[in-house]
């Protein structure tokens, strides 16, 4: 079982940036996948991107690419999202979520989640 917590979630104004992060609770395989998913009201919820634990790739959601930017500290077994030029339609709550190295855009894909953190982006 890994438990992952979200936090730094918070409200900016549209072309500001925000940092959200991602804990897991305990050490896991050394090949795994993490990614970032977003949902707002009354939407589903979508892919933004993910990372690669090992080698530490990434892959991002054509609406974000560009703008936001995920990384990892293994230390701290720690994913970041780093946002950058936020627009309105970025708002949502924020999830993270862990999954076998295959992992790729699909919910599905992946065993645990966080419990998500908002962010509210203002015009």
């Amino acid at each position: 079982q890994v438990e992952l917590v979200e936090s730094g979630g918070g409200s900016v104004q549209a072309g500001g940036s925000l940092r959200v992060s991602c804990e897991a609770s305990r050490r896991t395989f050394f090949l795994f996948t993490m990614a970032w998913f977003r949902q707002a009201p009354r939407k589903e919820r979508e892919f933004v991107g993910l990372i690669n634990w090992n080698p530490g790739s990434s892959v991002y959601s054509d609406s974000v690419k560009g703008r936001f930017t995920i990384s990892r500290d293994k230390d701290k077994r720690t994913m970041y999202l780093q946002m950058n030029s936020l627009k309105p339609e970025d708002t949502a709550v924020y999830y993270c979520a862990h999954g076998p190295p295959a992992s790729g855009t699909n919910r599905d894909d992946y065993n645990y989640w966080g419990q998500g953190t908002q962010v509210t982006v203002s015009s």
